[in-house]
Parts: C-alpha cells; structure tokens; sequence
C-alpha cells in the first residue's frame, strides 16, 4: 500500500462512525450548520487571521459549540486539544482549486499549502469533504457506505463459490495429470477478483467504522485462504519465480484480468488449451509439511505426477527425520479428493 493511501485510511479512522468528530460532523448536519476543521500543522500559523486561542481539552460538545462561530476550528494533531477557534483561513489564493463555495476554497488551498488533514460540512448541502493535502474525498453517509459493502459482499459470495468449485475441480484435474493453461488461469483470475474486491471492502469498512463489525466477519470468512491458494498456485504452475508473477499479475488492469488469454501469456507464455503440470506445493501443504520440506520434495522430483506414482522409498528418504508417513498421507488426501471431501 503506498504512503498516500495509508495516510487517507488513517484520515478515514479519525471520522468514522463512532469517533468524536463523526459525532460532531453528525450534529452540524442535522442542525443545518457549516464548519471549517483543521488539523494544526506550525505552517498555519502564516496564513490564519484573527480568532482567539482556545487550547482546551478535546471533546464533541466542545467543539459542536465552537462550530457554530463563522471561522474555522483548529484542533491539535493527536485531536487531544482544541487549539483555536473562529480564524480566518488565509491560503495562497493562485493555489489552483475546482470548488466554488467561499468555505470549501479556502479549505482545499489550505489543505495544499501547509498539506494538511481539513474537514468542510456544507451548511446548505448538507455533505463532508475531507481534504487531505491534494487529495479531497466526499464523505459518504453511513448508509450509503452500509450498502456499498452489502453490494461489494453478495458479489464476493458468489466469486468465492466459483473459486472453490474450480480448486474442487482442479484437484481432480491434477492427480489425473490432465490440467490445461485454461484450468489454473480461471483459478487465479477468480482470485484476483476476490482480492480486489477485498481491497475495496478494506477502505470502506474503515469509513464505515464500528457499524460494520458485523459484516467484517463474513467478509474475513470470504477472502480467508484465498492469496495462499493464489500463491501456491503461481508457484506450481508459473514460469518465473512467485515475486515476479505476482508483480506481473498485480499490474494487469481489471480488464485485463477478465481475459484468461492475457493471464495465460503474463504467466505461462502458453496457449489456454496448452497441458501444464503442477510442481506439487499445493498438493503437499495438505500434509502438515513445512514450507522448506515440501521444497525439498517437489527438487527432488519434476511433477505431481512423479510423486504421485513413486512406488520406491524415494519420499521417506528425503524427508528422513519426518516423522509422517509421506506415502500414506498421499493416498489419503488423494483419496479424500476423488471422494470430495476436501479442497486442497
């Protein structure tokens, strides 16, 4: 995640529903009131014009009271003290910006020149904006947000069905040495729609604050084990190393995930209808093997279907001081898979 997005989160923590400030947006809403919220940064001091210093201890009706004054209200960094209240906010006026209200100019230059955090409610609008140095976002109700992740929900539901009916498939798919391009492809493409997905859901449960706990725990039940499985994936299937494919396929745009042809030549350099073998990681992570045995295992053969049909004490002699026995956990798992008992 880059610097800027954090810092948009954090932004978004500090007026979620449920906080202070969230309280006191709430209110200045509901009484048909305005207000200017800067967080202080020492440049202010170069560009505020009268009001008076405050420099009281932080509370909601403290702060609603000193709203109803024209000016803007200054509050500390760490939001524990009200440092000022009714200043004039006196930007740069050449600082480019695309608002039209006298409030909302001045607090997006603000926000520019000393690259601060500002909060403007709209008195006859009756809408947020946040501004965040150059970045400005219009604050959404909590309503809205709620609905946002119900959609964003019944949409991960059914990709996560589609996901675990294809691993379902793809297991079969292996152990009968028979998967194409096509197969893995779909796999990976269904995940990274879930991820996005899940990035989207990250944001706006952070805007929707302790009003969508409930609905945070489905959406962990959906996303869990889905980059794992993506991960195994890549490097049992992929031509270049795990880093590199996942770079590959983190810079393809959401379009370009959408066509399996594009996902085939970024991470095989193949035909969709091509056969490719598995290397075994995926498969063996269901034995309760550490990562640097299964490693150990898949060097020492070429394929799945090596290990698979291995009649020798080839696999115990690798993994000497295991004390699980390889041979008996395979037909086990392979035989839960023809059953379909499990997604590996």
């Amino acid at each position: 995640m880059e610097e800027k997005e954090r810092m948009v989160l954090e932004y978004l923590k500090k007026v979620s529903p449920g906080t202070g400030l969230r309280t006191v947006i709430n209110d200045l809403i509901r009484s048909d009131l305005g207000a200017i919220i800067v967080f202080y940064t020492p440049e202010l001091e170069k560009i505020i014009e009268g009001g008076f210093r405050v420099n009281c201890r932080f509370t909601p009706q403290r702060l609603f009271e000193l709203c109803k004054m024209d000016g803007a209200i200054i509050v500390s960094q760490d939001q524990r003290r009200i440092l000022f209240a009714n200043v004039m906010l006196t930007p740069d006026p050449t600082i480019q910006t695309n608002e039209t209200g006298t409030r909302h100019k001045a607090a997006e230059r603000t926000a520019k020149q000393v690259n601060t955090f500002i909060i403007t409610v709209s008195e006859r609008k009756k809408k947020t904006t946040l501004f965040m140095g150059p970045t400005k976002i219009a604050l959404r109700s909590s309503e809205e947000v709620t609905r946002e992740i119900s959609t964003t929900l019944q949409v991960l539901e059914k990709q996560r069905e589609i996901f675990d009916e294809l691993l379902s498939k793809i297991n079969i798919l292996e152990i009968s040495n028979m998967v194409s391009v096509s197969d893995i492809c779909k796999l990976i493409q269904r995940a990274e729609i879930i991820l996005r997905h899940s990035e989207v859901l990250k944001k706006d449960f952070i805007e929707a604050g302790k009003e969508g706990n409930l609905t945070n725990l489905r959406y962990k039940e959906l996303v869990k084990g889905v980059e794992k499985k993506e991960e195994e994936l890549i490097r049992d299937y992929a031509k270049l190393s795990l880093k590199k494919t996942q770079t590959l396929v983190e810079n393809l745009s959401f379009e370009g995930i959408l066509e399996l042809e594009s996902i085939a030549r970024l991470v095989f350099e193949k035909e969709l209808d091509e056969p490719v073998s598995p290397r075994g990681f995926r498969f063996l992570a269901q034995l309760k093997l550490s990562d640097k045995e299964a490693s150990m295992i898949v060097k020492e053969y070429e394929n799945l279907s090596q290990i698979l049909s291995d009649e020798t004490n080839k696999l115990e002699n690798v993994l000497k001081n295991n004390t699980i026995n390889i041979k008996e956990g395979i037909e086990k798992l392979r035989e839960n898979i023809v059953e379909g008992r499990t997604i590996v």
